[in-house]
């Protein structure tokens, strides 16, 4: 059949982009199966990092995946899939956990208006801290903050990006991340260098 895309197994490499195309053009899920198998294992990554909990992660996986399915029509390209995939996790992960302890947003909105009262932390120091020590830290700091350091340092996404991912703005990004650089940085002192001065 010269449609199907199962055909050419042995061809180059489809990009996300021709894949998304593909799919709204034709509608055939093989080439949302594609999009799947390249990302569920780091999606699901993504949300065991947040959530904690092997079932939950699963659970988040399938839905995460069923929104990007029933949405991708909404996907504008303005950024990567990756990108845009990545931002549905981390929005949908972020709303499990303030469901389930009833939190009023766990991206505050404080952070819009509140002053800037904390000193900037080198991006170098916390890219220094050896790695499972960094993911003891992070769990240890709150899930929001943990989820805007993950984008941002994990995902490599640009601060626009994330501000489109999670509805906020720029500036409140950018506060968002020093603050959380800085809750970081005190985990690691009191943990690790308990006779360091920060």
């Amino acid at each position: 059949m010269p449609g199907d895309p199962e055909r050419k197994k042995s061809g180059p490499k489809r990009s996300d982009s021709e894949l998304v195309q593909l799919y709204l053009r034709t509608r055939e899920s093989a080439y949302f199966t594609m999009l799947y198998r390249r990302y569920s294992t780091k999606v699901f990554s993504k949300c065991i990092s947040l959530l904690r909990d092997e079932g939950q992660a699963q659970d988040a996986t399938q839905d995460i995946f069923i929104k990007v399915y029933t949405n991708l029509a909404k996907f504008s390209e303005r950024s990567k899939f990756s990108t845009w995939l990545y931002s549905v996790t981390y929005n949908y992960c972020i709303d499990y956990i303030r469901r389930k302890k009833k939190l009023k947003n766990v991206f505050s909105d404080e952070m819009e208006s509140a002053p800037d009262m904390v000193e900037e932390v080198d991006d170098s120091e916390l890219l220094e801290i050896e790695v499972e020590r960094l993911k003891v830290i992070l769990d240890r700091i709150p899930p929001g903050d943990k989820a805007v350091l993950l984008m941002k340092y994990q995902d490599d996404m640009s601060i626009r990006d994330i501000a489109e991912g999670l509805d906020k703005t720029e500036s409140a990004i950018k506060m968002k991340l020093k603050r959380a650089k800085h809750k970081a940085l005190l985990v690691y002192e009191g943990l690790y260098k308990k006779n360091s001065v920060l």
